[in-house]
């Protein structure tokens, strides 16, 4: 029989790791900036903050700023506000498509961008900051193992990647972090928010990575939405000719249904 924990005593659990990250993090003189939120979400954050913010004291909820440790699942604004996020990228062929079908239908965005793939094309990640969309660390390399490795790790995966995407383009914030497949730790949390990025996760995943075909796509993302639904798609990671045809008919269909585009949550619980 397996040891079963309650779920009060596995909250207390992570929340003294993530207060014992973030008071390593200050011990250690880690800079945490946080980026305003955009409420309404229909506008992007084009200036950084440019101030520091003390970490959370110990059972605090907050990282730098007031950016919650919670992960991120629901659009800013009111029900029939959808986010858009694009992950993996930046790619030369991928990425021009989809911020083309983007600009075509008025949408703005969050990429969720690897580090190392911001090194070798900064001109494309400098493209997806101009076009007005939001800015996310998917760590320096996609490590879907980093879960399972120490802290340390996890803050150089962390922190290594968001300095990558700021030298790429200065002066936009990165205002995100979504872990590799979304396997986030309470310390991977905590990193993130004590340098001022909401842990970001999502609500509908129509796992278009596995090219399943454009009908099985369509099908994942409009059938039964949740309520402020954040969206997963790709733009880098091989073949994304079926995420950019879904994306061709999904936009539309989603503004032909009376929804709004907007940014992940990003300060609020």
């Amino acid at each position: 029989m397996g040891i079963t924990t309650s779920p009060a005593r596995r909250r207390r659990a992570g929340s003294a790791a993530a207060a014992a990250v973030l008071g390593l993090l200050a011990a250690a003189g880690t800079p945490a900036f946080a980026a305003p939120d955009d409420s309404a979400g229909r506008s992007p954050v084009t200036t950084p903050a440019g101030h520091s913010a003390s970490a959370g004291g110990p059972g605090s909820a907050h990282g730098a700023a007031g950016v919650p440790l919670g992960i991120s699942r629901l659009a800013q604004g009111a029900g029939r506000d959808v986010a858009i996020t694009i992950d993996d990228g930046p790619d030369p062929r991928w990425t021009p498509q989809v911020l083309k079908v983007l600009r075509e239908n008025h949408v703005k965005a969050t990429f969720c961008m690897i580090g190392t793939k911001v090194q070798k094309y900064p001109d494309l990640a400098r493209s997806v900051a101009a076009d007005g969309h939001r800015l996310c660390n998917h760590s320096v390399d996609h490590d879907v193992t980093m879960d399972h490795k120490p802290v340390a790790y996890q803050q150089q995966q962390i922190l290594d990647a968001k300095a990558m995407i700021e030298k790429a383009v200065p002066g936009v914030p990165v205002g995100y972090y979504r872990a590799p497949g979304g396997a986030f730790t309470p310390d991977s949390r905590a990193i993130a928010a004590a340098s001022g990025m909401r842990p970001l996760g999502w609500s509908v995943d129509p796992k278009d990575w596995s090219r399943p075909g454009l009908p099985a796509i369509i099908s994942a993302v409009e059938d039964k939405l949740p309520q402020q639904p954040t969206v997963l798609f790709h733009d880098g990671g091989g073949d994304r000719s079926e995420t950019v045809a879904a994306l061709k008919e999904y936009l539309p269909w989603l503004t032909a249904h009376g929804y709004t585009f907007s940014f992940p949550a990003r300060t609020t619980p």
